[in-house]
């Protein structure tokens, strides 16, 4: 069958959304699982017009106004969506996770006018000091009557006209900004990404040449709505093909995820590295070890494929037998758990971008995917490697295409700074191309660290060779005083068990010389300490072995709790910096 590959002119979300609705009428648009809520894509659009006659006529809103959405993911969040940036108003769209302490502050940054917020969310914005004018519940439309106590029983139903004269629109062009994405602060500070029409469409057009979406196809969707990475892949671009978004309406936990996954029986799914490593290494890891024959063969090589390939079966059975794309984004995915992935011919495929390049730099799909690369540029857009090394050709990724950010809002030395000065927009990470133009990243220029002869060394791989070791959930390497540590999360509940038996071993094997030195250690605190001096040692003989000998890790922490991360679940590195951290 021959591909018609889409384009658009205006490309704005008006001409998208009535492209869509043109063509697909009565396919399915969006599903939730949990509240059964679901439209066909005439639905949807008549339930869009209805809230702008809301937006502009009622709430006399004006082309230009900021209007913040603040939702988990399900069907009435598309409508919300799609209603502001069609009528000409700018959307601001915030992470479920975000504090009411960061929505306080995004709300007056972004001087939002009014704001949908969904029912579970309702709860934070009593901690929340806001000059807002209107809050909506996404749920249902109604509008709160009480901006005191947020009593949702306070409530009236608030339902615009089912009238609404198109011709009363505000033109739309494609330079307008339409979204401003606050960053999830991995570096501190929250930044408010401006994008236009024309630099989010035209990223939206650019992944049907990546990976084509057929009519029909279904999407299961299990990350944030408001992240550029499911927005632009996961919630515009099955649009446009006429394909349908089911949503989970829940935290994508074990217990929620694996009956939809059977309901669903997916074709294609976007995740980050976090979920099918845990995957791997509490489920699919540990099944291959418990036995002494699969744990033997499986440190062969040919063992290990053949082993892998039948845990690939089971893991296509599990997310319903259909998958044919598993996109994998948002940080660096663990080497070892990628070469699971293509040994278990599960169809995964990389892609690289951030927020302000709307976000699809390069990608590949799982028929080019190559190990450890994120796939060549997009079309539309040019990577470059600034000032390469002359010995690696590593250097700094800049980028130029239509899907670059108009800038950082109110904030023009920032943004002067994220710019060459020929226009090149700086990523901040290091990467370096083959032969073919596949890019390979190595880390945020942000995080290398300096080694003590001047070596570049990039903690992402120090830190995926430590998150291989047995019984580590994460890690962080930083440097102190010129040396490397690992400061490594590990899972205390199973040292607890690891450390009674390899203290019955330990007593076991020693002589009668050195038993009393065994003898001493009575109180289980004292036993997982010194399984813990154990534990570091073998850490970092395996970390060492395996690594430069300029990064090679000098000291290991063990943490009980999990990092602090952002609500992509990206580890917020500059809590753990050298300044912030105790020696």
């Amino acid at each position: 069958m021959t591909r018609k590959y889409l384009d658009l002119s205006p490309k704005t979300f008006r001409s998208l959304l009535h492209s869509a609705v043109r063509v697909y009428p009565q396919s399915l648009a969006w599903v939730g699982l949990t509240s059964g809520q679901q439209y066909t894509y005439a639905q949807a659009y008549d339930m869009i017009q209805r809230l702008k006659a809301l937006l502009l006529d009622t709430l006399q809103l004006k082309k230009g106004d900021k209007v913040a959405l603040w939702g988990e993911n399900m069907p009435n969040w598309g409508i919300t969506y799609f209603a502001i940036t069609s009528a000409g108003l700018v959307v601001v769209p915030l992470l479920p996770d975000f504090s009411a302490h960061e929505v306080e502050n995004i709300l007056s940054h972004s001087e939002s006018k009014v704001l949908f917020v969904s029912r579970r969310l309702v709860s934070k914005l009593k901690d929340v000091k806001t000059d807002i004018q209107d809050i909506i519940l996404v749920e249902d439309f109604s509008k709160f009557t009480d901006l005191e106590s947020f009593d949702i029983s306070k409530n009236i139903e608030f339902l615009a006209p089912l009238a609404y004269d198109e011709s009363k629109e505000p033109d739309i062009s494609e330079n307008d900004l339409a979204v401003i994405i606050y960053t999830s602060g991995t570096t501190g500070k929250s930044k408010g990404v401006m994008h236009t029409h024309r630099s989010i469409i035209s990223n939206v057009l650019d992944v049907q040449y990546v990976q084509w979406v057929e009519p029909g196809e279904k999407f299961l969707s299990i990350l944030p709505l408001s992240h550029s990475y499911e927005n632009t892949i996961g919630f515009l671009a099955p649009f446009v093909h006429g394909a349908t978004v089911y949503y989970v309406e829940k935290p994508p936990t074990a217990s929620v995820l694996l009956p939809a996954l059977q309901k669903v029986r997916p074709t294609f799914m976007l995740s980050v590295p976090l979920i099918i490593e845990k995957i791997f290494r509490k489920n699919i890891l540990p099944t291959i070890q418990a036995k002494k024959l699969t744990a033997s063969v499986y440190k062969t090589d040919l063992g290990r494929k053949v082993l892998h390939n039948v845990a690939g079966k089971k893991l296509k059975k599990l997310f319903g037998g259909n998958i044919k794309f598993f996109g994998i984004g948002g940080a660096k995915l663990d080497p070892e758990v990628e070469r699971f992935m293509r040994e278990a011919k599960f169809p995964y495929a990389v892609g690289y971008g951030l927020t302000e390049t709307a976000p699809l730099l390069a990608g590949s799909n799982p028929q080019n995917q190559r190990y450890r690369s994120t796939g060549p540029a997009v079309r539309t857009v040019t990577l470059k490697i600034l000032d390469p090394d002359p010995k690696t050709g590593e250097g700094e990724i800049v980028a130029k295409g239509p899907n670059i950010m108009l800038g950082y809002y109110k904030e023009p030395e920032l943004t002067k700074q994220t710019f060459t000065e020929d226009g090149w927009f700086r990523t901040g990470d290091l990467g370096v191309f083959d032969k073919d133009g596949h890019l390979y990243i190595r880390g945020r220029s942000k995080n290398m660290i300096l080694g003590p002869s001047g070596e570049n060394i990039y903690p992402e791989e120090i830190e995926a060779i430590i998150n291989s070791f047995d019984n580590v959930n994460e890690s962080l390497v930083v440097q102190r005083e010129g040396k490397l540590v690992a400061l490594v999360h590990v899972d205390f509940d199973e040292i607890e068990k690891k450390a009674t038996e390899w203290f019955n071993e330990q007593k076991d094997k020693a002589s009668d010389f050195s038993q009393n030195q065994w003898d001493k250690l009575k109180h289980s605190a004292d036993i997982v300490n010194e399984y813990l001096k154990y534990l570091e040692k073998q850490l970092k003989s395996f970390v060492n072995q395996r690594v430069s000998k300029s990064a090679r890790i000098h000291q290991v922490e063990f943490h009980s709790e999990p990092f602090v991360k952002t609500a992509t679940k990206k580890i917020k590195r500059f809590l753990y910096s050298d300044k912030n951290t105790k020696n």
